[in-house]
């Protein structure tokens, strides 16, 4: 058994400390009293501690007690948070999730001895550990994936709720798609190239361009074409092109009688209420990866991985919460045995190239019943 210590205590952050419990003594820490004694009253055998995690003295005091830490705060505090983790020389699973290029702290974990797995959810996660098993594999000349998450019940207008706040989604409406075509790195307009997908169990959903390839642009530079797609139901896109081409997004204050108002922060207010994901709510993650090169044999082959997730009404648990902790849940076990001990920072694709690492990750999901399905085909 160990001490595990875990940074934040939302939605994912509280279902990966109830997993570690399992096995191990946890602590979990959040700046809110309130959110820590919803998560204790869900598991007793947590420990709880408010904390600021800007407070870097403190910060680092009392990781220092722990084997391991799991980094859960928002991504705005996620790099510095990360930086201080690994400046104090403790071994970490991120899950922050932040703009920052997390590899820039590479050099820093190895000088401090420090293992530090990063972007360990669904996507970027699982996606990642998919992708760097079938890299050993295959000459690989395309890699996709398309992932969402969506409530089950369609309320209109924009049939979506989100399990974070309105900001963090938002941003992913704004922040500039980078996609590898031809191996060439090209920045495209997020919510662009829609086409519609379909799924089992789900029909038909909408496809467009979000930033999600990450740091497989710089670990994975050889494979020619890569990208990744953010689902929503039909019509979700026009309604969010509709308010980010009227300035609904945009930062700059504007004055509304005498008051300056950002906008930003205004359409963030009116859409929390509107997608705000109740604790009980009915919700399904759905994903497809989908890879195409040359095998052993040089046939040229399509793997495709499918995953489809639903709210856990036993544990009351979202999907997007439990196929996000799990896997960083799952880091954190196989690290914590043994499996995988380098220093530095690695994203999931580097866990994913070790054959015992990636077996690890499909076994621990699937007693979690997590399905990731697998179907391939010569082409």
């Amino acid at each position: 058994m160990s001490n595990i210590i875990v940074l934040g205590a939302g939605m994912v952050g509280s279902s990966m400390a109830i997993d570690m419990a399992k096995k191990h003594s946890v602590t979990v820490t959040d700046l809110s009293q309130d959110v820590l004694d919803n998560v204790k009253q869900k598991c007793s055998d947590l420990t709880t501690h408010q904390l600021d995690v800007t407070n870097k003295t403190e910060l680092q005091q009392i990781i220092k007690k722990h084997d391991l830490v799991i980094n859960a705060v928002p991504g705005f505090l996620g790099f510095e948070t990360l930086k201080s983790i690994i400046e104090a020389g403790m071994n970490v699973i991120d899950i922050a999730f932040f703009p920052e290029n997390s590899l820039e702290l590479d050099a820093l974990a190895k000088k401090h001895n420090v293992t530090a797995i990063v972007d360990c959810g669904v996507a970027p996660g699982m996606d990642n550990v998919i992708l760097g098993f079938y890299n050993e594999k295959m000459k690989l000349t395309d890699f996709e994936c398309l992932v969402g998450g969506l409530p089950k019940i369609k309320k209109w207008p924009f049939c979506y709720k989100a399990p974070f706040s309105p900001i963090d989604v938002i941003e992913e409406y704004t922040r500039p798609a980078r996609y590898v075509e031809h191996g060439e790195v090209v920045i495209r307009e997020p919510l662009t190239d829609c086409e519609y997908v379909e799924f089992d169990n789900v029909g038909t959903l909408e496809a467009f361009n979000s930033d999600g390839l990450r740091s497989i642009i710089y670990t994975m530079p050889h494979i020619p074409n890569m990208k990744e797609k953010t689902l929503r139901y039909p019509g979700h896109v026009e309604y969010v092109r509709v308010l980010k081409e009227s300035g609904f997004f945009k930062e700059e204050k504007v004055d509304v009688n005498g008051m300056q108002v950002s906008p930003l922060d205004f359409t963030s207010k009116i859409l929390f209420n509107e997608w705000r994901l109740g604790e009980t709510e009915e919700e399904i993650t759905v994903l497809r990866v989908t890879l195409k090169g040359e095998n052993a044999r040089g046939q040229l082959m399509e793997v495709v991985y499918n995953m489809h997730d639903e709210y856990c009404s036993e544990t009351q648990t979202s999907s997007m919460a439990r196929t996000t902790a799990y896997t960083a849940t799952a880091a954190a076990n196989l690290f914590l045995d043994g499996l995988f001990s380098e220093k530095g920072v690695f994203p999931p694709e580097l866990l994913g190239k070790h054959k015992a690492c990636f077996d690890y990750f499909l076994k621990y999901l699937e007693e979690r019943n997590i399905y990731y399905v697998k179907s391939s085909r010569l082409i």
